[in-house]
């Protein structure tokens, strides 16, 4: 199922949902035409999660992706857009990219009733979707794994200092998810020849922490991957094919080994 310009749903058989919430690159005419003309190379989006994400549907897994870019609104912000990490970082509308250059036009910059527009045509609509399918699954087998997935490029010295680690793990220091996926995902992302961090500079987004709810049966995980692992760094930021095609093989190799530990442990 597509539900036209807001995001792209496939259903599952299984209690596991991949959510991909920054890889959209659509952006309304209102906010293209107030943007730089630097912005509109969309820097920020983690290129191609979609596409890495869609195989994993063989194993009957549910997936959500947003079609329409961060830049409208960053759908892994709370609509009240308070801060989830204490050094830099861009807010719900931002008007700075990840480097802290301006994304808007001067006197174009977005208001409150712009902020307030986007989150009810684009934030609200979204997050009730990956509600939804969250409850759904949760409905029909009784618990939901929700792994978030994620791309950023490798060196952004604003955000955090050298090159990240090839696997970035976060499930908010272990509050989003019961241990035993935690250690599933550590141990698979381990053994999968990346390098690897769990709760390291990124430990999972608002959607991590405000989906993850082990008492209620709902485990939220976040992957934060380097670009440097799939594709090229810059401008068209094109997929490297056997890179890409390594990489849609460990994707999918965790989801495996999530259901796996859903078969054992049910």
């Amino acid at each position: 199922m597509a539900t036209p310009d807001l995001m792209t749903f496939v259903a599952g058989s299984t209690p596991v949902l991949l959510n991909v919430p920054h890889a959209g690159t659509l952006l309304p005419g209102e906010v293209k035409s107030r943007l730089r003309e630097d912005a509109l190379e969309l820097k920020d989006t983690d290129w191609h999660m979609d596409q890495l994400a869609l195989p994993c549907a063989d194993l009957g897994v549910s997936i959500l992706a947003a079609d329409y870019s961060r830049y409208v609104v960053d759908l892994n912000r709370s609509a009240e857009d308070m801060p989830l990490y204490s050094g830099p970082t861009t807010g719900l509308v931002s008007q700075i990219d990840f480097d802290g250059c301006p994304l808007y036009l001067e006197g174009q910059e977005p208001d409150t009733d712009d902020t307030e527009a986007r989150i009810q045509s684009y934030w609200a609509p979204y997050h009730q979707a990956l509600n939804a399918e969250i409850q759904r699954i949760k409905a029909q087998f009784g618990i939901c794994v929700l792994v978030d997935l994620h791309s950023i490029r490798s060196q952004v010295p604003r955000l955090f200092d050298g090159v990240l680690p090839d696997f970035n793990l976060g499930t908010n220091s272990g509050a989003s998810t019961a241990a035993r996926f935690e250690s599933c995902a550590e141990k698979f992302l381990q053994s999968a020849s990346y390098s690897f961090v769990k709760n390291g500079r990124f430990k999972g987004g608002y959607i991590t922490r405000h989906y993850g709810r082990p008492s209620q049966n709902v485990h939220a995980l976040q992957l934060e991957i380097a670009q440097a692992t799939y594709m090229r760094e810059y401008a068209p930021w094109d997929l490297v094919d056997n890179k890409a095609n390594k990489l849609k093989i460990a994707i999918k190799g965790l989801v495996s080994a999530l259901l796996h530990e859903l078969d054992t442990t049910a």
